[in-house]
């Protein structure tokens, strides 16, 4: 038992646990406000002068820029892993339980969406309607979530035969009581721990996507963004463009390794 907790606690996983909630909070925008205060005559510059990583050509604040571009990085990648994981239980739920023609119906519409390449589809769909953040995310949302579905059906097709499941059906319980107040509960730890792997998958596709400029405007907020525009400023304040970057990985690295961590701890619970 020892060893389990002190696995399951890792300082690494404290680290990654304290990272996401600095993460958050930078999300939240309760530090560093006025991330859009230009000023012209700073131009791009060196960190110093009160300005902790420097400023860009338009003289705004590094800092203060990345702390505003945690929101729509990281609120856009939640959406898509929350949206994902959604349409993943309803969906696996309904195949794995009910099975027949609606575990055919389903099986089929996840195998042709994964069959699709997630991010080359949401490039030509966000370049075909002008681009825009809503739209990548909708997109990416409907891409990723197939993997979910098979995740959570293959779950329920492992908990559906099972003495209690027989139970539950024996005292006459609905479908619906049955899939929700007993099976989805024994799911859900694997569905937290790759929601958490799907935030990170998130994350990395929307800065790409903001990169090529298909994603917020130009100007907002947006590491992504601030990545492809800061891409000049390497002789004059690395830290304009290598910020954003660093925070991209560092976020990506974070996520999965507590997805991960937390796929261990709830396995072992499960084997327990």
């Amino acid at each position: 038992m020892k060893s389990r907790t002190v696995r399951r606690f890792s300082p690494l996983t404290v680290c990654c646990t304290i990272l996401l909630v600095l993460f958050a909070l930078a999300a939240g925008q309760l530090v560093l406000p006025d991330w859009d205060a230009q000023d012209l005559t700073t131009g791009a510059a060196m960190p110093g002068g009160g300005h902790l990583l420097g400023t860009d050509e338009l003289g705004r604040d590094i800092a203060r820029m990345v702390v505003a571009g945690a929101r729509s990085t990281l609120a856009g990648a939640a959406l898509v892993a929350v949206g994902s994981m959604v349409i993943g239980n309803v969906l696996g739920l309904l195949a794995g339980y009910r099975g027949g023609w609606i575990d055919t119906v389903v099986r089929r519409w996840a195998d042709l969406l994964l069959a699709l390449p997630a991010l080359l589809v949401t490039i030509v769909v966000a370049g075909i309607g002008g681009g825009g953040y809503a739209l990548a995310v909708g997109v990416l949302v409907v891409l990723t979530s197939p993997a979910d579905i098979r995740l959570v059906r293959s779950a329920v097709l492992e908990q559906r035969h099972r003495a209690y499941v027989e139970a539950a059906q024996t005292l006459g319980l609905s479908p619906f009581t049955v899939m929700t107040r007993h099976i989805w509960p024994n799911v859900l730890p694997v569905v937290v721990a790759n929601t958490l792997l799907n935030f990170a998958g998130a994350i990395v596709a929307l800065s790409s996507l903001s990169f090529l400029g298909l994603g917020v405007p130009p100007g907002a907020p947006d590491w992504g963004r601030m990545l492809s525009e800061n891409r000049t400023l390497l002789y004059d304040n690395p830290s304009a463009a290598l910020a954003p970057a660093v925070l991209i990985v560092a976020a990506a690295v974070a996520l999965n390794l507590l997805g991960d961590r937390l796929f261990e701890a709830f396995s072992d619970r499960g084997r327990s």
